[in-house]
């Protein structure tokens, strides 16, 4: 199997947690995101997955690297548009969005359109960095199970 790799340009938003309600006369409940702003990227990095991969749906194991990248803030440089100690003191984002949560809304995204579900991720690299623009860079790898081992 190939590898599948794609970047998604943009300011990268996240999933948030879910949330669950029941209206008047429905048997199940109706899942959410807690965030509304999410629906734009997930619309978003969708539709790059759909331009990268047209194959059919994986239903294996899958190892997923996600590589979020911020634009630094500009606290980090002088008023001469040079990097301050700030910025050289920080190797990448420690404040929110927290990167499961950026990486909970792009398998969200993936599910139906590269992969079953997300629940067949069993392989995860996450990472948050400075960099311009802002974008996530996907990369989807089928695992093999060993031969000779047991399903």
């Amino acid at each position: 199997m190939t590898t599948i790799a794609f970047t998604v340009y943009g300011e990268p938003k996240t999933a948030g947690s879910k949330r669950a309600f029941y209206k008047a006369g429905m048997k199940r409940a109706i899942v959410v995101d807690d965030n509304d702003k999410s629906r734009d990227w997930k619309e978003h990095v969708s539709s790059a997955a759909r331009q990268n991969y047209q194959g059919p749906l994986l239903t294996g194991p899958l190892k997923v690297s996600l590589r979020f990248y911020r634009v630094r803030p500009k606290g980090h440089f002088n008023g001469r548009g040079e990097m301050n100690k700030a910025g050289r003191d920080s190797i990448g984002p420690t404040t929110k969005p927290d990167v499961l949560k950026l990486a909970r809304a792009v398998e969200d995204a993936l599910s139906g359109v590269i992969y079953r579900d997300d629940a067949q991720i069993i392989r995860e690299v996450l990472e948050k960095e400075w960099g311009e623009p802002a974008r996530v860079e996907v990369v989807i790898e089928p695992l093999q199970q060993p031969a000779g081992r047991p399903a």
